[in-house]
């Protein structure tokens, strides 16, 4: 080990938060294979964080797998390579922490991510490590035994939470046949099903090169960039699983209970969203900011909370899902007093869409927006989540520097026009998961 090395490594979590420079300078880089990355170089410190993002993710399940992606995702570093490089799951660790780098794979709704952080002295065999990881994963049938029982109690502990029983509730009944409308880590019966012959073809359907997004940022250049790409993803395949179409939104008015023995019954609710590439997103995001995106200062925090103290908390929030849009809002409350919280609740959506807000609500919600977007960009990795995640939705990559412009161009007619035309009260479907007194089913 290098007196480099040695010094870098204890401090190795710290580098991703260091600042960076407020303005960032993004470059599109391709490489000779082919691949596009946006990079933001930074040579102050010897490291970098590179993520991918490849779309599709969970929502590529197969009929009858449900789940599969996720445990494909979590065996990733359970075992690679053949011959003498062949690696089971402590000894990938044990070369892992030896570079002082970090990796980690995670499966969502719709993209399975891969993020990597290493030192520069350490690049090549950081990124030759990754590499084998996704490229010759060897999903040895006792991992996958053991990290799906893992992945068994996960799901045997949401079933016991009231929470994620009202998110799942909320969810089958929005989504329907959609792979949305159940959980990413499958059902306790389709994850015991799932074989070792399950997690090759997960892997061959959603680890595909054409379907990726990269961003790096950090002490490389673009020359040095196209190159490392191209090892370290250059022999996966094309094509993969068909992406699944739109899910169709089974929302309509009313109640659903979901009897569960706990004091504090847990409220999902939601209605119609609409999706980033909307026209009128920003005037919705800002709308929602308002009413119960923007905590303490929202409306709903004001009516359900302050005024009533019906909750310690209430939000509300745009899911913008690449398959769905979905208007969504949550809060807990005591059985004996959540009827009173969902009238409540109902009754502000309802004022919004009929009265609009103030042009005080309209600057001190687009205060909020733009004040808090540049503290997003506080390090290396957050700043390639960032541009990952920007790629993933289709944004333009000049998207960080006129995004705060695009939020101060709504107006206050734009704002109150979404409103009367987007809130839809008679629309939102509560997702009841408690003893609620006094609160009836509406189907």
């Amino acid at each position: 080990m290098s007196l480099m090395h040695k010094l870098l490594a204890p401090a190795f979590v710290l580098l991703s938060a260091l600042p960076l420079r407020a303005e960032i300078a993004i470059q599109e880089v391709t490489s000779p294979g082919g691949l596009t990355a946006w990079l933001v170089e930074e040579h102050s410190i010897p490291f970098t964080a590179l993520e991918l993002r490849f779309e599709g993710g969970s929502a590529l399940d197969l009929p009858g797998k449900r789940g599969a992606t996720n445990l494909m995702a979590a065996l990733l570093e359970e075992g690679s390579g053949s011959g003498e490089a062949a690696l089971d799951s402590q000894q990938f660790a044990r070369a892992v922490e030896g570079l002082a780098a970090s990796f980690s794979y995670d499966s969502y709704a719709d993209s399975l991510s891969v993020s990597a952080r290493f030192l520069t002295e350490n690049r090549d065999q950081a990124v030759a490590l990754l590499r084998q990881s996704l490229v010759e994963p060897t999903f040895p049938e006792d991992a996958v035994a053991r990290v799906k029982e893992q992945v068994l109690s996960i799901i045997r502990s949401d079933a016991k939470d009231p929470q994620d029983v009202a998110s799942l509730g909320f969810a089958g009944l929005a989504y329907g046949d959609h792979p949305y409308a159940t959980a990413l880590e499958g059902t306790e019966e389709s994850a015991t099903a799932l074989s070792r012959d399950d997690m090759v073809e997960a892997w061959r359907n959603v680890l595909v090169k054409d379907r990726v997004s990269i961003a790096v940022v950090g002490d490389i250049t673009p020359g040095e960039l196209g190159p490392l790409l191209d090892e370290l993803i250059g022999a996966l395949p094309e094509g993969g699983a068909a992406l699944p179409g739109p899910a169709t939104l089974g929302l309509s008015g009313g109640v659903t209970i979901l009897p569960f023995d706990t004091p504090q019954a847990q409220v999902i609710w939601g209605q119609q969203g609409l999706g980033m590439e909307d026209p009128d997103f920003f005037a919705a995001y800002l709308l929602n900011a308002i009413i119960g995106g923007s905590g303490f200062d929202s409306r709903l925090m004001q009516e359900v909370r302050e005024k009533r103290g019906l909750t310690y908390g209430v939000y509300s929030w745009l899911a913008d899902r690449d398959f769905a849009d979905v208007w969504m809002g949550a809060v807990a409350s005591d059985n004996r007093r959540v009827a009173e919280t969902i009238e409540v609740i109902r009754a502000e959506w309802t004022k919004v869409a009929e009265e609009g807000v103030t042009a005080e609500e309209l600057e001190q919600a687009k205060k909020y927006l733009t004040g808090a977007y540049p503290l997003r960009f506080d390090g290396n990795g957050p700043i390639a989540g960032i541009l990952v995640g920007m790629q993933h939705d289709d944004f333009p990559i000049d998207y960080p520097a006129t995004r705060n412009d695009r939020v101060n161009a709504v107006t206050l007619e734009d704002i109150n026009r979404v409103a009367r035309e987007r809130l839809h009260p008679e629309d939102l479907r509560f997702v009841v998961v408690g003893q609620p007194e006094g609160l009836e089913e509406v189907n």
